[in-house]
């Protein structure tokens, strides 16, 4: 049993008490603490004292975050616990329903509606109901033709998700496939019924019989199954994006049956990183946590040119040799100005047999192509769509095999 000696905080007598409901409500939103971390913090806190806010929430969040996914969800915590004296208020508004409301005047960050029920604990619904006035109108609600919890969560944003609903929407993908069409081969078998005439085998045949042409002998053409490479981005703004479809790229990966001969998964942030042997793990959580020390650029920049040429000089023809189908997800951000990029991305274009990009960015109505990073890319992709929800992976599972779907890409050239 661990011990820890009593700390002496006279002028917060109460901190101590705070700092263990704060990370309890850290837990609830899904991060790992125990007792340790706890006592940790207490010591850290005590060391850096409590005089700066800056200061004491970094102390806190080097005791309490250990992943960088993770991040998000702790400063949304701290924001509503520690420094918005309203925090109560907004997160019923968060989780309530309400005809007006805090949450019509902005729209939800990533990761608030998990910091709010973990704050709450779950106990918005057990909250006793308002009283009616004698002038009040009742209005009740035909929810007949509404839409169903699974299709909510189908078309919600991954960032707007609860812990609850991202644990559902992780069940939801692994259960997704994403079928895919045989390729014709040049290379042909022997078969009873087809239709290539096979001469020399019907000569032998003849010649076995004395001459006697009884039978024709046949040949058919072989199909084969094309790889698939993924390309994550797994920068800082990509941080809940790359953990769902991370989940998406095991499933598919240890898939038996889907058509795809091998499945490739490569991470870039500021580096290049293959974890397609760690993906082939059996439980997903163990393969993502193998993945996650493999590639240590998780939640950093992004150097998308830089990334490409290391892909295209190392991976390229080991991995899009037999007319391989490219996943590329990334939002098109670039930090690298000075790197070439529409060059990595034709060479790209050229090894591949399609390359899609998936850009969650697209889940706006208003997106145009403004950044520097999506208009050298863009020209250069086959099809051009999101990838925010549940729904938009599904309808990529529909259209992978058509080679005319572009989706949004020619709308947004010619814009």
């Amino acid at each position: 049993m661990v011990e820890f000696a009593p700390l002496d905080m006279p002028e917060a007598p109460r901190l101590a008490d705070n700092i263990t409901h704060f990370a309890r409500a850290l837990r609830r939103a899904g991060l790992p603490i125990g007792p340790v971390r706890v006592g940790d913090a207490l010591r850290a806190v005590e060391a850096a004292g409590f005089t700066n806010k800056q200061d004491f929430f970094w102390a806190l969040q080097a005791c309490f975050v250990s992943r960088p996914e993770h991040r998000s969800i702790f400063a949304q915590v701290f924001r509503l616990y520690w420094r918005d004296p309203r925090f109560l208020e907004h997160m019923m508004g968060l989780l309530l329903p309400a005809v007006q409301g805090v949450q019509e005047k902005r729209k939800p960050q990533a990761g608030e509606k998990r910091a709010a029920q973990a704050l709450l604990d779950n106990q918005a619904a057990a909250l006793p109901a308002a009283t009616k006035s004698e002038n009040e109108t009742e209005i009740k609600i035909n929810a007949a033709h509404t839409m169903s919890p699974n299709e909510r969560l189908r078309h919600l944003d991954f960032e707007l998700m609860s812990t609850a609903e991202m644990a559902q929407a992780k069940s939801m993908l692994a259960r997704l496939k994403l079928p895919v069409k045989p390729l014709i081969s040049r290379r042909t078998a022997a078969a009873s019924i087809g239709r290539r005439l096979d001469r020399p085998a019907t000569l032998r045949s003849a010649i076995r019989q004395g001459g006697d042409l009884k039978a024709l002998r046949m040949r058919k053409s072989c199909i084969r199954w094309p790889d698939l490479v993924i390309l994550c981005d797994i920068s800082g703004s990509m941080r809940q994006y790359s953990r769902m479809v991370l989940h998406f790229a095991h499933a598919v990966a240890n898939q038996k049956g889907a058509g795809w001969a091998k499945v490739y998964s490569f991470t870039f942030g500021t580096r290049l990183t293959n974890i397609s042997r760690q993906l082939q793990t059996k439980d997903v959580d163990a393969a993502l946590a193998s993945a996650g020390t493999q590639a240590k650029d998780w939640d950093g920049g992004t150097r998308i040119a830089a990334c490409l040429h290391a892909f295209n000089r190392d991976w390229s023809r080991r991995v899009l040799g037999q007319g391989a189908l490219v996943l590329l997800i990334t939002d098109g951000l670039e930090t690298d100005q000075g790197a070439d990029l529409s060059c990595e991305m034709q060479r790209l274009r050229l090894s591949a047999r399609r390359l899609i990009w998936l850009n969650p960015l697209l889940r706006w109505d208003k997106f145009e192509v403004k950044a520097s990073g999506i208009k050298a890319m863009l020209p250069y992709v086959d099809s051009f769509r999101p990838a925010h929800s549940i729904a938009s992976l599904q309808e990529l599972a529909k259209i992978i095999s058509e080679p005319e779907d572009h989706g949004e890409k020619r709308r947004l050239l010619q814009s």
